[in-house]
């Protein structure tokens, strides 16, 4: 049988695997009913098979990502390397064709309801940001949230996008169930290394923003300073100001930890350095000889970090 090498007239939406084999075949522009929108991203509607994913070396054991591809653009972001399962590669097409797995909810719901489910903790954003703009649109991650509300289940988000104050009514009970915690990302406060490594992103002062207004409604919120990137956000007076920034708006900093580059990632963030920052990069093949940077290095950053928040802890409101 031949592989078809346009998407037309499909009676409901493809699977994951349809969107591979005709990428594969074609190329992206095969996705001929993805939607581009204002943004210029284009969105292919997906059906998923499932909406829990197994997670392995993580600190929890299962993910839901309502999105696949992300319109932020981070230039450091690991979840690149997913675009490669669907054929596309890791650079533009990562934040410019996404993946809209329009079943989620039913299929989460269906999940929920096995009596093998065993009420385990939910990480929601791990790879694309489930509060990304076209969230707006679609409303996946509210329906996701919902969903696990009508279980109790736990679950944890990683968003930097302020949209997510839209469901601070379901973010308030979610916190109630134990384990439950939304981290809003803020690896640096400087609003020209934001647009640098963040293109699509909101600015650091509006998701600090965000993250004051979820603790006001009681929703349980911590800020990740995650990833502190050598020779951007790395600087002690930056990190000092990132940390003196969350004081001011009375979030508490979860965590903060230096890059680390894998494969799809790792290929876009250098060809991104070659092209905007060439003279770094011969000290960045130094540092990233593997995945993370050595461990003194990160012993250093992470002894800037502990100072920092004694200041501001000693410093108080």
């Amino acid at each position: 049988m031949t592989k078809p090498t346009q998407l037309t007239f499909w009676r409901e939406a493809p699977t994951m695997r349809d969107v591979a084999d005709l990428v594969r075949a074609g190329g992206t522009g095969a996705l001929t009913e993805a939607d581009r929108r204002a943004d210029q991203a284009r969105y292919q509607e997906v059906r998923c098979r499932s909406a829990l994913n197994r997670a392995y070396g993580m600190p929890f054991s299962w993910t839901l990502n309502p999105y696949r591809g992300c319109t932020h653009g981070c230039h450091y972001c690991y979840a690149r390397k997913y675009h490669k399962q669907f054929e596309m590669n890791a650079d533009d097409e990562f934040a410019s064709v996404i993946l809209v797995k329009t079943n989620i909810v039913e299929a989460l719901r269906r999940e929920l309801r096995r009596p093998s489910w065993t009420g385990e903790l939910v990480a929601i954003g791990s790879a694309t940001d489930c509060y990304q703009p076209i969230e707006g649109h679609y409303k996946l991650t509210r329906g996701a949230l919902e969903a696990l509300l009508e279980h109790r289940n736990p679950a944890s988000i990683v968003t930097k996008g302020p949209m997510i104050v839209r469901d601070k009514d379901l973010l308030t009970r979610l916190s109630a169930v134990e384990g439950s915690t939304v981290y809003v990302s803020v690896p640096c406060a400087d609003e020209a290394v934001c647009e640098e490594l963040e293109p699509g992103t909101a600015s650091p002062r509006q998701r600090l923003r965000a993250a004051r207004e979820l603790a006001d409604a009681g929703v349980r919120v911590r800020i990740l300073m995650s990833p502190i990137v050598p020779g951007f956000s790395s600087k002690p007076a930056l990190i000092e100001r990132t940390v003196e920034a969350c004081a001011a708006h009375g979030v508490r900093i979860a965590a903060g930890n230096v890059m680390h580059l894998e494969e799809g990632a790792r290929t876009h963030f250098f060809a991104w350095l070659e092209r905007e920052h060439p003279a770094l990069v011969q000290g960045y093949r130094k540092l990233y000889e593997g995945q993370n940077a050595p461990a003194a290095y990160t012993k250093e950053v992470a002894r800037v970090l502990s100072d920092a928040r004694a200041k501001a802890e000693k410093k108080g409101p």
